[in-house]
């Protein structure tokens, strides 16, 4: 399933969050999580510095692809997508992004081709870089906040804690897979696997 391999690349797969410990294991971190996690599994470090993200390259589901983590902040993503997408001359619809979304249930993931940013910053911000908002993403759930007056700032720069936590990191997981399978097998079987 995975192996590296430098060259080209075919897919961007772009992972969400924050750089910085402070931010790690915080609900707006999972694409980083999922990242992590790629890179894991296939044994490949996600710590090159380029297009403002931490890269590493592999074929995933039997495309080589790039996974990137930028480090611009969440809501300047777009910025690393723009630049990468066009370095390598990648269409929207080859990149794949995961991101958090508090509108899902704790661990839910949802595969979608496309579609509004749904009041998720970094979403916006690729919308605005690549043009379109014709891109495949995979959401992972992160819960909503507890009651209407919470600070949604802080509800997705808070940690996960006891069942949540085992929760997302099952998630992750599935996440991790549901990357390869969209890659090998495109969304009609990533969706009714994972949805």
């Amino acid at each position: 399933m995975f192996f590296s391999r430098s060259g080209p690349v075919d897919w961007l797969v772009v992972c969400l969050g924050n750089p910085g410990d402070k931010y790690e294991g915080t609900r707006h971190n999972v694409g980083f999580m999922v990242a992590d996690a790629l890179g894991d599994r296939g044994n490949f470090p996600i710590q090159r510095l380029k297009h403002r993200a931490l890269t590493g390259t592999a074929v995933i589901g039997g495309c080589r692809a790039m996974v990137m983590k930028p480090v611009t902040f969440m809501n300047l993503s777009g910025e690393a997508v723009g630049e990468a997408a066009r370095f390598y001359k990648i269409p929207a619809d080859h990149v794949l992004v995961v991101s958090d979304d508090v509108s899902l249930p704790v661990g839910k993931l949802r595969i979608r081709t496309g579609g509004s940013a749904g009041g998720h910053n970094g979403l916006k911000n690729i919308i605005q870089h690549l043009g379109t908002d014709q891109f495949p993403r995979i959401k992972v759930g992160v819960g909503q906040k507890p009651h209407p007056d919470y600070d949604m700032a802080d509800w997705v720069l808070g940690k996960f804690q006891g069942e949540d936590k085992k929760a997302i990191d099952a998630a992750v997981s599935r996440a991790a897979d549901a990357v390869a399978c969209y890659l090998q097998d495109g969304p009609a079987k990533a969706m009714n696997r994972f949805n």
